[in-house]
This record gives structure tokens, C-alpha cells and sequence, in this order.
């Protein structure tokens, strides 16, 4: 395998989270909901795995609900909250940076009649405090932004949202999508002062297939899924057990190391930003790095799509934004307003703990060779 520098698509199986799933395959295949022995043991294997992500984010283990991941946590909590807050409102604030798993759901209940808007990112990439205070209205029910961009690693000042919904005295119920955020920096769902808060567990070294929704005490979600009173009556169907468990072990161990983590990624993104800055003649910068684990540059000039391809040639595994735009032009780059050049040649860079140095200083030389090949070939 090459240098993989795309985790804030997916990140690699840590080999603890590999074991908890295992064990939990051999040992507790019980259906968690059987009141006999085996669901039992089953049923304390879930509820472990709860309360290491509700720890990870300073909840009770009895406000996390399980999910199939972030997309069913976002859906869950714009979907399902719209129902029992209509008669209350209609106005929903978003952003025109979030992932499509948040603006899918918003553009649904637009085109239902409910009224949305969508705040635009200042020039390093975040939603200003003052632009979400000048977008609340006395009939905003529900306002969803998330924490870190999964293309910049802005992040937003979500807690600053929350207080002045509480200076205005006003209802709002505040969603994060913390996805990016999630065992990578330091926050809590006090410190976002968020009702509900998504989490995802392919992000953190957890297997896929695996999230959940934080849901604080007197929010009643209306399920997307029925057919059975599991996770509270909020989400029908059996948990998946394995996978809830490698969710939980890596969160275990991403909250416990977040720290270190943080420094050894940064001091890599820092390095690996000087030596680009140093090698590679007018390569920008997009936003301000707020979080070590993004990086996102351009080749103005270039095609993304042509350098990404001669990266993997090399062995190096980059994007040029989400991996769910498959393509497409990226819509919060656009929404920076960002000259075309600047977006068309963007690269999205990555990283993990397990990371290194030595793969740093070879990628900025691979990608200088590969666009002093470009230009040739133009």
C-alpha cells in the first residue's frame, strides 16, 4: 500500500477497534434486544460501546442513539426534529458549506414549504458568529452548521450560535454536524450548547456502517426508520452490534490520545506546508487551518483531477473536496468565491496519526515532479 493522505474520507481500521469486533462477533453474537443470557452480554456490549462515544463528547450513554453513520445522523436530526417543530415555525439556517447529508434533508423540507437560509463562509472559510445572529428570526426553529468544514478544516464558533439564541431568548434548536471534529479536537456537546450533535466512526479509526446522533433531553425525534422500539423508539431495526463496537474502542482511544494526536499532526502539516510553500512556486493555501488534520492547497493552473491522478500513479491517495461530489466542482470553495483556476486546481491532503515525515517530504516531491509534468505537457 502507497501513503494514504485522505482521511477525511475514511481513515484505516485501527487494529483495536479490529478486535472489539471480532470479539464481539464470536463472543456476544446475541441479539442486544433478548431478554435471555446471550442478548444480555450482547446488551452490555452495545451499552459499553454508548457510553465510550457519549464520554468522548461529555453526554450520558442514554442521549446517544446509534446510527448506520453520519448521513443517517444528519438525516435523523433535520428529518426527524422538523415534524414536532412546524407549528412553531418554518425558517431553518444552514449553511452553504455543509455536507450534502445535511443540505439534501434542508432542501427537502424547502421544497415542502419550509423557508431557508444559507449563510455564506468569510474568507477563511468559517460562518461568522455575526452572520448566524443576523440570519435568526423569532420563527427559526431549527439551524444546522457544522463544526469543521470537511473540506477546509475551518472551524465554526458553534458555541457562540447557541449563545445568542439563549441572549435572544429564542427556541431554536441547534444541530452540528461534528463529524470532522470528532476525537480531533477538543469540544463537547456543553461547549457547542448543540441539542443535537452528529458523530461518525469511519472518521476516527472505527469501522464503517457505524454513528450516532446525540439528542438532548426533551428533543422527541420522529423515527426515519420503523419497525421496532430499539435505541429508544427512535430508530427501528437491530443494532449492529459489531460494528457499534469497534466504534466504541476507537472512540475509547481517540479521546484518550486526541492530545498527542493533534500535536503529531500538526507539527506533520506544518512541515509538510513549509516544504510545499519552499518547492512549489504560487501554491495557495485555502483557509486558515484551523484543524491539523486538513489540509487543503491548489495549483492554479492545474487540473485536480489530473494531479490526483498522477499521485495515485505514485502511490499517493489525495482528493480535491468530498469524496461524496465524485467530481463535481466543489460548492464550498465556491462559496469562499474563490477564482475557477484556484478551485479547478485544488487538492484536499489528510491526515492520521499514523501519518509520517518521511511520507510528507516524498509527496511534496512526487507533486512538484507531477506538475512540472503538466505544464510540459501544456
Amino acid at each position: 500500500m502507497g501513503t494514504y493522505f485522505d482521511n477525511a474520507a475514511t481513515t484505516m481500521v485501527r487494529t483495536e477497534a479490529v478486535e472489539a469486533m471480532l470479539r464481539v462477533l464470536r463472543d456476544s453474537f446475541g441479539n442486544p434486544s433478548s431478554m435471555h443470557s446471550c442478548g444480555r452480554q450482547a446488551k452490555a456490549e452495545l451499552e459499553m460501546a454508548r457510553k465510550s462515544i457519549a464520554d468522548a463528547i461529555g453526554a450520558q450513554p442514554e442521549n446517544i442513539c446509534f446510527t448506520s453513520g453520519g448521513t443517517e445522523s444528519n438525516n435523523l436530526a433535520i428529518l426527524g426534529i422538523s415534524d414536532s417543530l412546524k407549528h412553531k415555525g418554518r425558517h431553518i439556517i444552514t449553511s452553504a458549506i455543509e455536507h450534502s447529508a445535511v443540505l439534501d434533508p434542508v432542501k427537502k423540507l424547502q421544497s415542502s414549504g419550509w423557508e431557508v437560509t444559507y449563510l455564506l463562509p468569510d474568507p477563511a472559510g468559517r460562518i461568522p458568529a455575526a452572520a448566524f445572529s443576523d440570519a435568526l428570526r423569532d420563527d427559526t426553529v431549527l439551524a444546522s452548521v457544522m463544526l469543521v468544514n470537511n473540506e477546509t478544516g475551518a472551524v465554526n464558533p458553534v458555541g457562540e450560535y447557541k449563545s445568542e439564541i439563549r441572549r435572544r431568548k429564542l427556541n431554536t434548536v441547534l444541530h452540528t454536524d461534528a463529524v470532522q471534529g470528532f476525537c480531533k479536537i477538543p469540544f463537547s456537546v456543553k461547549s457547542t450548547g448543540a441539542e443535537l450533535v452528529t458523530v461518525s466512526s469511519h472518521k476516527i479509526h472505527g469501522p464503517k456502517g457505524s454513528g450516532a446522533l446525540y439528542i438532548k433531553d426533551g428533543i422527541k425525534l420522529k423515527p426515519l426508520i420503523l419497525g421496532g422500539s430499539h435505541e429508544k423508539g427512535t430508530r427501528g431495526g437491530t443494532e449492529a452490534l459489531p460494528a457499534a463496537a469497534g466504534f466504541g474502542e476507537a472512540a475509547r482511544l481517540g479521546v484518550l490520545e486526541l492530545e498527542d494526536t493533534a500535536l503529531l499532526v500538526r507539527d506533520l502539516r506544518d512541515g509538510l506546508l513549509t516544504k510545499l510553500r519552499a518547492g512549489i512556486p504560487g501554491v495557495v493555501v485555502i483557509g486558515e487551518g484551523d484543524s491539523p488534520f486538513l489540509l487543503c492547497i491548489s495549483l492554479p493552473g492545474h487540473k485536480s483531477e489530473i494531479l490526483m491522478n498522477f499521485l495515485d500513479s505514485e502511490g499517493f491517495c489525495v482528493s480535491s473536496g468530498a469524496a461524496c461530489k465524485k467530481g463535481a466542482r466543489s460548492r464550498t470553495l465556491e462559496a469562499m468565491q474563490l477564482k475557477n483556476e484556484v478551485i479547478d486546481g485544488a487538492l484536499r491532503i489528510s491526515f492520521s496519526r499514523y501519518n509520517t515525515h518521511d511520507e510528507a517530504e516524498r509527496f511534496v516531491s512526487v507533486l512538484k515532479r507531477g506538475s512540472e509534468t503538466v505544464l510540459k505537457a501544456l
